[in-house]
């Protein structure tokens, strides 16, 4: 199936020149110069990947992005502005799945959009009806339940809603507790196209993975740090 893209930029030589980049490459898109139009479009038809600028009027990418998450996990990559690293640090914290600064490559874009979607794949596989999903093991570790197929996850039975990413970066984290991960394999196992992200990008989304669990759990500490190695997971 075709994936949508939705573009929401107050800029239209960027949504009009994104939008042919992204249909020459098979993609069909959805372009928004306003992102309270965006978000009640996103409501009524949800796209299948969102980027959206964060510097526009009216309702800034941010707290598109906020409203966003309050009822969905819907994929999302932000355009922030060059060296404006304050930005990115909040789009992540937010639940953004990755960012990209102006000006930014087209080519690098689609090579974001097209990780992102495979990484989406497994869950949606897995949802009923699907005649090609097949069923996944539930990975259990102490009171933390994931389940790839439905890209569920529940610690002490209570739902954390997890971004692609994020559930990516778990996985890896929890599939062998104890052992310590650096940051370079989280990246590897969160974009695993050959696409560079710093270092920044991993610890930011450890800290919302931190901060969604102790939304349920305010003495939730399995996911550990060990300076200068990367992160690892207890169940103990």
């Amino acid at each position: 199936m075709t994936a949508t893209i939705a573009l929401v930029d107050d800029d239209r030589n960027i949504l009009t020149s994104v939008s042919i980049a992204l249909q020459t490459e098979g993609f069909v898109t959805r372009v928004y110069s306003d992102g309270e139009v965006a978000l009640k479009a996103f409501a009524e038809n949800p796209p299948d990947l969102a980027v959206l600028d964060i510097k526009m009027p009216r309702m800034d990418g941010l707290e598109l992005l906020r409203r966003l998450r309050e009822k969905s996990r819907l994929p999302v990559i932000f355009l922030t502005s060059k060296d404006d690293e304050l930005d990115e640090a909040l789009g992540l914290a937010m639940g953004a799945d990755d960012y990209i600064a102006k000006p930014f490559s087209q080519r690098l874009l689609i090579a974001r959009i097209r990780a992102i979607l495979r990484r989406a794949e497994p869950a949606q596989a897995g949802e009923p009806g699907s005649p090609e999903g097949s069923p996944q093991a539930v990975l259990e570790r102490g009171r933390l339940a994931m389940d790839p197929a439905r890209h569920k996850v529940t610690w002490n039975g209570e739902n954390v809603t997890l971004t692609v990413t994020e559930f990516l970066i778990l996985e890896t984290l929890a599939s062998r507790p104890g052992i310590v991960k650096t940051r370079n394999q989280l990246m590897d196992a969160a974009y695993q196209d050959d696409i560079y992200v710093d270092d920044r990008t991993i610890d930011s989304h450890i800290k919302r993975l931190r901060r969604k669990f102790r939304q349920v759990d305010k003495e939730f500490d399995a996911i550990e740090t060990l300076y200068g190695a990367g992160y690892r997971f207890s169940d103990e």
